[in-house]
């Protein structure tokens, strides 16, 4: 059965003819052609009866860009959309999913997410969920309890957690949809069951909307033969960004490796000459603290040299087994001395920490000082490192070599830091101050005797 793009529903309005001939793409050819254009679409748009207006804003054709549309191709089974942040890939999904159950006979969907709070939050009751995009006269009924969505027609879509693999064994679909399948913590095996249940109607189909990141799943999807690959980039939308978003994201991480991967959506390898892998920090991660009996937890410190400069805060923790748990970054940029102490102080208390672990470097006893400014009462503790970022890195980089050290949810920052971490960008002068603040902290948990830091000794 061979999918085309989604046909406009047709109305015998002359006016909605017209309104056809505005589409997005032409708003976003320059300054003037969007103010014109979106004049004449509010001129335009004014005449429309009530009940072609409803039509109209529930049109996806006329308000989706071209790489938003199901491929026409009829050769693909699987639909790879993988683009950044800010892009539509949520409302992409939905709406293809929308179009599969209204027009082209599919009627059991399986909704998978990196866990089963997100299927609802964000693939079903997000604002650009199943729920929010359905029009009024064809919107499926939910009932959360038992992750179930019904379309009138009869057509039926369930939810399923990523993290729980085996609940997709033995159900059978013709059609699923994934949401960020980068970030679901066992892609391999959720997608090896889905797999195996693909197997209702003539041609059975799978859409994954995610934001790159280099596991060997998704690198396997791109090569089989049955996908097809849409690429996107956050700029794509930006007539729907907030301004804000422009300049205080985009503008600060636009060409940087972080920004690459989550903004441009490049699936970018590991460094052989970093000290940390993305694989196995994934392979490690966990995504939640649930079950965890945890002992020392400490909040590690990198201060910025000046108040242009970014400060370093990262919560960790540790347990019997002296395995070390990464609980938030919560590292600030661009903060005067106080801003950034009480960011300092807040993430203390945010995790019941025992203490604050500080590198004193720059500012010596004042960096201390300033924080206790904002809070007399916590204990901080001081460290001074005498020996270069690589030799500190070194023994922490070897416990998440031994699976010691567990990412609880993902820390894109710092993360992206420790796979940069290599000689070649430490003798450009980058310099990686979330990471700082993760090895002061872990070293303090798991490389310290007696209670006594070994940061000189690194």
């Amino acid at each position: 059965m061979p999918l085309v793009a989604m046909p406009t529903q047709t109305l015998k309005s002359p006016s909605l003819a017209q309104l056809r001939h505005f589409s997005l793409n032409s708003m976003i050819s320059s300054k003037n052609s969007i103010s014109r254009t979106r004049r004449e679409v509010l001129k335009l748009a004014r005449s429309l009866s009530d009940r072609e207006a409803k039509i109209l804003n529930h049109s996806w054709p006329f308000w989706a860009r071209p790489d938003q549309i199901i491929p026409s191709n009829p050769d693909w089974f699987i639909w790879l959309l993988m683009a950044g942040r800010g892009f539509g890939k949520t409302r992409t999904g939905a709406e293809a999913v929308r179009y599969l159950v209204e027009n082209c006979g599919f009627h059991r969907i399986a909704l998978i997410a990196g866990d089963i709070k997100d299927v609802r939050d964000i693939m079903v009751e997000g604002e650009s969920g199943l729920l929010s995009i359905c029009p009024p006269w064809n919107r499926p009924k939910w009932n959360s309890s038992i992750s179930k969505l019904v379309w009138p027609n009869g057509a039926v879509a369930y939810g399923y957690s990523a993290e729980d693999p085996e609940s997709l064994r033995g159900p059978q679909f013709d059609c699923a949809w994934g949401d960020e399948f980068g970030k679901w913590r066992k892609p391999d095996l959720a997608f090896d069951q889905l797999q195996f249940g693909m197997r209702l109607g003539r041609r059975p189909i799978q859409i994954y909307t995610t934001t790159p990141r280099p596991t060997e799943i998704l690198k396997k999807m791109l090569k089989m033969k049955g996908t097809f690959l849409t690429h996107g980039r956050t700029t794509d939308n930006m007539l729907h960004l907030s301004p804000t978003f422009a300049e205080t994201v985009i503008s600060r991480y636009s060409g940087t490796r972080l920004g690459r991967q989550e903004l441009d959506a490049e699936l970018l390898d590991d460094n052989p000459d970093a000290l940390w892998s993305s694989r196995n920090i994934e392979k490690h991660r966990i995504s939640s603290i649930e079950g965890v009996e945890l002992g020392r937890t400490v909040i590690g410190v990198d201060p910025p040299a000046t108040t242009s400069g970014r400060c370093g805060i990262i919560a960790a923790a540790t347990d019997g087994r002296q395995h070390g748990y990464v609980l938030g970054d919560h590292s600030v940029f661009g903060r005067a001395p106080l801003e950034w102490a009480t960011a300092v102080v807040s993430a203390y208390h945010q995790h019941n920490a025992d203490c604050v672990i500080v590198e004193v470097n720059q500012g010596g006893d004042m960096v201390a000082a300033v924080i206790r400014q904002v809070d007399a009462s916590l204990p901080v503790k001081q460290v001074r490192a005498f020996r270069g970022k690589w030799l500190r890195a070194e023994p922490v980089a070897s416990l998440y070599s031994q699976g010691r050290v567990h990412h609880v949810g993902l820390w894109p920052e710092v993360e992206d830091q420790m796979i940069q971490l290599t000689p070649e960008n430490l003798a450009a002068g980058k310099s990686p101050d979330n990471l700082d603040a993760l090895v002061y902290a872990l070293t303090e948990l798991l490389l310290t005797k007696h209670g006594t830091a070994r940061i000189r000794g690194i």
